[in-house]
C-alpha cells in the first residue's frame, strides 16, 4: 500500500526521484497512465494489469467506457525505475498533469498520483474541506 505525501523535483531531463518508500514496489517495473484531476496515475505492472483486467468487463457498447479505456490505454506508459530511484515522465504526461518543476507525490492505496505542487495545493484545500464535513454514511 502506498501512504503519503511527498515533495520532489523534476530535473531538466524530466525525471523524478520516486520517493525511498516507494521504490522497492516499483522496481521491477512501473505504469504511468492519465489520472483523474488532471494528476499522473503510477501503478506497480503487475497491479495496473489487475486494473485493465478489471476494466474489460466494462460494456463496450458504452460510450464513456470506451472513451474512458481508450484515453487510459493511449496515454499509458511503461518504465522502470534506475539504480538511482529516478523514473523518466513521459512528454505527453506531464503536459497533460501541467508538470512544472515542483511536484507532489501522493501514496493512493494501489498506485501513486504525480501533481504539480501548486495543482495539488490547489486541488487540496477544498477537498479537505469537504472531507471534513463528510459523515462517513457511504463507507458503511
Amino acid at each position: 500500500m502506498f501512504l503519503g505525501e511527498h515533495q520532489h523535483t523534476l530535473d531538466v531531463k524530466g525525471r523524478v526521484i520516486l520517493p525511498a518508500r516507494f521504490r522497492e514496489r516499483l522496481s521491477s517495473g512501473l505504469v504511468f497512465v492519465p489520472g483523474q484531476d488532471r494528476c499522473i496515475d503510477v501503478y506497480p505492472l503487475t497491479a495496473f494489469e489487475k486494473r485493465v483486467e478489471q476494466l474489460r468487463a466494462l460494456p463496450r457498447e458504452d460510450q464513456d467506457a470506451r472513451s474512458y479505456l481508450r484515453v487510459l490505454l493511449a496515454g499509458a506508459h511503461e518504465e522502470k525505475p534506475d539504480s538511482q530511484g529516478r523514473v523518466t515522465v513521459p512528454p505527453r504526461l506531464r503536459s497533460y498533469a501541467k508538470l512544472d518543476k515542483d511536484l507532489t507525490i501522493n501514496g493512493a492505496d494501489e498506485k501513486i498520483e504525480i501533481w504539480d505542487r501548486e495543482n495539488w495545493e490547489t486541488y487540496r484545500g477544498p477537498a479537505e474541506d469537504a472531507f471534513a464535513n463528510l459523515d462517513g454514511s457511504f463507507v458503511q
